[in-house]
């Protein structure tokens, strides 16, 4: 019987690990200087935040250097007029070719995005990503249901299949069914509190979202919202954003119609 157990134990454990999700290994270079007007140690600091930020996130690996890395950041600090300006390129170390390059700049250095700068770096590496498949939000009006169906696709595309946009104005209602494309970035968390409402939110991930739209209200045939967190439920078939929403329309006449003057999309459940 003993035996039996350990046997059952040990098939538990290695179906466990066939199916977790494998975190990528991430090495990062200590970022050089070019130029005057900034120093080794300005880059050495920049370094050691990303490094934090990248491992708070708790969905990848993190090492200092090349060795035993999948993927490489090498980046350099900069100052430009009065621009800083941090560059830097992620790689395959296998095979050392460039997956992309970008930047963060700010008037000062600690102005620098590094959680920014992060999302660039991970863009072309496959983390954790939660938000894959199609979701659906419905906000339900006085005159019938507004209703977003969206798809968030593994190359970071997004296919809108449909957005209503509303309008309430002088007690009339206007409603459009939009639909279009779009791209967004995903940063996948562990376990990362914020700040939400005045409330401590436990969120999973934050994204930016860029949608282009058509046969929608003029204010939302370009719908761009960036560092939005997302706070998904343990079956991972539902989330709220926590600190914003995909703005949808707006509402002129008072909490009669409805308890804001903005409207939009924050809660979502999973469709397929």
């Amino acid at each position: 019987m003993k035996n039996k157990f350990i046997f059952l134990a040990f098939v538990f454990l290695s179906l466990n690990t066939a199916f977790a999700q494998r975190l990528p290994v991430i090495g990062i270079i200590t970022f050089e200087t070019t130029g005057g007007g900034v120093t080794a140690a300005d880059a050495v600091n920049l370094t050691s935040q990303v490094v934090s930020e990248l491992n708070s996130w708790g969905t990848v690996n993190v090492v200092q250097g090349a060795a035993g890395a999948e993927y490489i950041i090498r980046g350099s600090l900069s100052r430009i007029g009065n621009n800083f300006i941090l560059s830097a390129s992620t790689l395959n170390a296998g095979t050392n070719a460039v997956l992309n390059e970008y930047n963060e700049q700010a008037r000062a250095l600690n102005d620098i995005s590094v959680s920014q700068f992060c999302a660039k770096a991970v863009e072309r590496i496959a983390l954790p990503n939660y938000l894959l498949g199609t979701w659906q939000s419905v906000l339900n009006m006085p005159d019938g249901p507004v209703v977003c169906i969206i798809e968030f696709r593994t190359d970071r595309s997004v296919r809108v299949e449909r957005y209503d946009t509303w309008e309430h104005r002088q007690q009339n209602a206007l409603r459009y069914e939009g639909y279009g494309t779009g791209t967004y970035s995903y940063i996948g968390f562990a376990n990362r509190v914020v700040s939400a409402g005045g409330r401590q939110v436990r969120v999973d991930s934050a994204i930016s979202v860029n949608l282009s739209l058509e046969e929608t209200l003029p204010d939302q045939a370009s719908v761009n919202q960036s560092g939005l967190h997302l706070a998904f439920n343990g079956e991972r078939t539902t989330f709220e954003i926590v600190n914003g929403m995909l703005p949808c329309g707006r509402n002129f006449d008072g909490p009669s119609v409805y308890q804001s003057s903005v409207l939009g999309f924050s809660q979502f459940r999973k469709l397929r």
